[in-house]
């Protein structure tokens, strides 16, 4: 490689590592700024939860916010995603245990509305079920699923902070020593 190249290359890299620069510094969100209130107590995640009002799996809109107040589980899951429906069984049960405790547990599922009516209409699951579509896996992502993977499971306590996060199929002996310290 001659001189002259290596230094039209050094300079076609700056000119690209200043655009990037320079775009970056300048990006605009596309949704805009946030300016929700973010409620005392309450972080910017939950929060977000919180405003969320979801179909359930029979396609009946329901507010998130009503489980305000409560240790709330949030598990995000797909119908074909074969670890999030291996651990449901288990989830249904903790449930069951778990609800004497004022601990919920919901299922966010990153499906399209037939597909969660159809896979809720075949397996018998004890919490509640919404439906977020791909929208599902932005809101994971505030909840620091950078990766995007499934399932992904959020445990926030009653006072609306984020105590825990977990990616990938539970380990539900973990999970309930967890539970144990809210």
């Amino acid at each position: 490689m001659t001189k002259k190249n290596l230094l039209a290359y050094a300079a076609i890299a700056l000119l690209f590592g200043a655009m990037g620069a320079y775009v970056g510094l300048n990006k605009k969100d596309a949704a805009g700024p946030q300016t929700t209130a973010v409620a005392p107590g309450v972080t910017g995640p939950v929060n977000a939860l919180f405003q969320q009002s979801l179909p359930d799996e029979k396609g009946v809109q329901q507010a998130l916010a009503r489980h305000k107040g409560k240790a709330l589980l949030v598990n995000f899951w797909a119908p074909w995603c074969g670890p999030c429906v291996q651990e449901m069984p288990e989830l249904s049960a903790l449930q069951s245990e778990s609800s004497a405790k004022n601990v919920q547990i919901i299922g966010i599922g990153i499906d399209s509305p037939g597909n969660i009516a159809e896979f809720a209409g075949k397996f018998k699951i004890a919490y509640p079920l919404y439906v977020a579509g791909m929208e599902g896996t932005e809101l994971s992502r505030q909840f620091g699923n950078s990766a995007g993977g499934l399932p992904y499971t959020v445990l926030i306590g009653a006072d609306g902070q984020v105590k825990k996060t977990y990616l990938g199929r539970l380990k539900f002996d973990e999970l309930r020593a967890d539970l144990a310290t809210l």
